[in-house]
């Protein structure tokens, strides 16, 4: 196999939606820097929704991006959470796939602390191969060939094999 179609991890984003701003998010940011150990950004609402009063503009969650080493280790800490299995639904046709952990007391390190509570999470992975970068430079930016592209196929194949997740 050609060196340029090597599929690897670029980015695994995690993160937790509360709902609100205040005491809540602020537990959820603590949360997200222990397991990730870096900073986290704040989500912002893009529109009110009056049925769960929240305006525009405030609030409502926080995120993480990984890369690089962190990320895959990260990674692999969550896939065992989730007893190493996941759906063939959670895969995009683009090389990316998602999944939910329910609570972030089932990561091994994380202990429950009453004062905190208990927050579900959302952890998106982006698969890459070398030269996607040719899609979002400013200069000279290029679409990615049909050919170059990961599929849904090559997505699982890669996860079962690097990662050993049985896709159901």
């Amino acid at each position: 196999m050609s060196s340029m179609k090597e599929i690897k991890v670029g980015k695994v984003v995690l993160n937790i939606g509360v709902g609100e701003g205040g005491r809540k998010l602020t537990n959820a940011e603590d949360i997200l820097q222990s397991i990730a150990g870096q900073e986290t950004a704040r989500t912002y609402a893009k529109g009110t929704n009056q049925t769960f009063a929240v305006r525009e503009g405030s609030p409502i969650g926080c995120k993480v991006t990984l890369r690089g080493g962190s990320a895959v280790d990260t990674l692999e800490e969550l896939l065992e959470v989730k007893g190493r299995e996941l759906k063939v639904t959670s895969f995009d046709g683009s090389g990316n796939f998602s999944f939910g952990i329910d609570e972030h007391i089932e990561i091994p390190r994380m202990e429950y602390n009453p004062d905190v509570g208990i927050f579900g999470m959302d952890v998106s992975a982006n698969l890459r191969r070398p030269g996607f970068r040719v899609k979002n430079r400013r200069r000279q930016s290029r679409s990615i060939p049909e050919s170059h592209r990961i599929n849904k196929e090559e997505a699982i194949e890669f996860v079962e094999k690097e990662f050993d997740v049985k896709v159901v």
